[in-house]
């Protein structure tokens, strides 16, 4: 009911006067294309802009969403054949205007409408340069109304990724037209408040999302740019959370040689990133082996990293994964144990399978997760909240060692899961005890311990059935379990972003018969 009322409203002659007020300003900052090449992808090969239909490219019927998304947030741009003439891209824009001319609430949509905003300023030299005066009068007032809409429409998203990209839409346009000096000051007190809103103490995401991170800071790191180079002075607390977003992604990519599949992540190049960050002077360290409840202990050779956090709240944990205490284990930046990655398609089977303890590396008891989800509209949320009640972490030349426990099957078994990993760098040899804490006997109820492999590694179990031989590459590694069955078991692999694959797990399965269990494994270098 009220969101048919609300596009009611946007529809509305009343809301079109709102956001279409005079408009006494030019277009004078410009900002340098180069600097949106962190955001978006660019193709390499080329598009034709003749190519396209130009009279009904924006009634087409048969785009899907995701098409339809693409298509009408004009990072496309950024792929055209430069010899494509600006007069071809203006009748395109031209079009778009004449169909779009209000608001749509497909063509009009936050996000859609905030890298439209980006794309088109930060392309002045296709989308406005030697055009005619009207053609930029009807250029800068949809600007403006679109860029009003956003101001008007940011209270309402939920998403914070959306909201970034829609306060950084707002600021461009403040700093591209002259007199927005109000409007800038605006968006900048927005801008604080996603920050103070999404981000915890130390800089990171609310949302323990390391993919989220990163796109944080490629944003301010865009809208600190875009200061400097309209010569206007950047605002402190940009400088300040650039540094604190620079050291997380120091930790999580810079430090290790993989992707850490953990809480949304997916496997990413930011090879393309650390250059643009080189060819912009900027520079993160951070020496520490933990940062945001997450441990990354390493030498030369190996890589153990582990989630030893608590859930997120629980309006920041759509993208959350019930991995608590699960551990990822690479050598010579190849992984031998992997999480099994983040499903990003919402409302499947697959997305919430790949939330699941099942996914991770860590227990899962009588088929049960760490946390229960929830389905709220199209997206799951966490039902229960997850605690820590143990960490303990050394760190030294020839010996690992890392302990915690979560409460996550407490208010339903009345259990405690502890895992103690310890790792002897001179021998290649980790070994585990992962202990079930109960306060009285509950008989007949089954575990599960998972280690899910990289797809591109074999495995062979021996005739003994208590080894599992594992073979990466030009490695090989012997895992077995003293005092519970072993086996392997088919997965699935969800690494890569919107795609899946098929990978072997090894588990470790038994039945909780006493107060205290415990499954102690290890893992040996051949």
């Amino acid at each position: 009911m009220f969101g048919t009322l609300r596009n009611l409203y946007l529809n509305s002659f009343l809301y079109d006067k709102k956001i279409s007020k005079s408009f006494d300003s030019s277009f004078e900052y410009k900002p340098s294309t180069y600097l949106l090449s962190s955001i978006v992808k660019i193709k390499t090969k080329k598009i034709n802009i003749d190519e396209f239909v130009l009279e009904t490219v924006w009634r087409n019927e048969n785009l899907n969403q995701k098409q339809f998304k693409k298509l009408n947030n004009f990072f496309w741009i950024f792929s055209l054949d430069l010899k494509s003439s600006n007069s071809s891209v203006q009748k395109v824009i031209e079009n778009w205007i004449e169909v779009n001319q209000k608001y749509d609430p497909k063509s009009w949509e936050f996000d859609t409408t905030s890298k439209r905003i980006i794309s088109w300023l930060s392309n002045s030299k296709l989308t406005y340069d030697e055009s005619s005066d009207q053609y930029k009068n009807n250029f800068n007032l949809i600007v403006q109304k679109q860029t009003f809409h956003l101001l008007n429409q940011i209270k309402n998203v939920n998403d914070y990724n959306d909201k970034l990209i829609g306060i950084s839409a707002i600021i461009l346009f403040s700093l591209s037209y002259t007199k927005q000096q109000k409007l800038l000051l605006i968006s900048l007190d927005y801008l604080k408040k996603i920050i103070r809103n999404s981000l915890d103490k130390f800089g990171f995401p609310k949302s323990r999302n390391i993919q989220q991170s990163t796109l944080y800071l490629k944003y301010l790191i865009l809208i600190r740019e875009w200061f400097k180079e309209s010569q206007v002075a950047i605002p402190e607390f940009i400088d300040e959370n650039i540094f604190y977003l620079g050291q997380s992604y120091n930790f999580f990519w810079k430090k290790i040689n993989f992707d850490p599949l953990f809480n949304g992540n997916n496997i990413s190049n930011n090879q393309e990133f650390d250059q643009y960050l080189k060819r912009l002077g900027y520079s993160f360290k951070n020496q520490n082996y933990e940062s945001s409840n997450y441990i990354s202990l390493n030498n030369k050779k190996i890589n153990l990293f582990m989630d030893i956090g608590p859930s997120p709240e629980k309006n920041f944990s759509t993208e959350y994964q019930a991995g608590a205490l699960s551990f990822e284990f690479a050598s010579e930046g190849k992984k031998i144990f992997t999480n099994s990655g983040y499903h990003r398609n919402k409302d499947t089977e697959l997305n919430r399978f790949s939330k699941s303890s099942a996914a991770h590396n860590t227990l899962v008891i009588d088929d049960n997760s760490s946390c229960k989800f929830k389905k709220i509209k199209d997206k799951l949320e966490i039902k229960n909240d997850l605690k820590i009640i143990k960490k303990t972490i050394i760190f030294e030349k020839n010996y690992w060692k890392i302990i915690g426990a979560h409460d996550g099957f407490l208010k339903k078994y009345n259990l405690i899961f502890e895992r103690e990993i310890e790792f002897y760098p001179e021998n290649f040899k980790l070994i585990g005890i992962d202990r079930i804490i109960g306060k009285k006997n509950l008989p007949n109820l089954k575990f599960d311990v998972r280690f899910h492999l990289d797809p591109y590694s074999k495995v062979m179990k021996t005739q003994d059935n208590k080894t599992i031989l594992i073979e990466i590459e030009d490695e090989g590694w012997k895992f077995n379990c003293k005092n519970y069955e072993i086996d392997i078991d088919n997965g699935l692999y969800f690494g890569k972003k919107n795609e899946y694959s098929e990978n072997q797990n090894i588990f470790i399965t038994g039945i909780i018969n006493s107060q205290n269990t415990n499954i102690e494994w290890e893992l040996i270098k051949i």
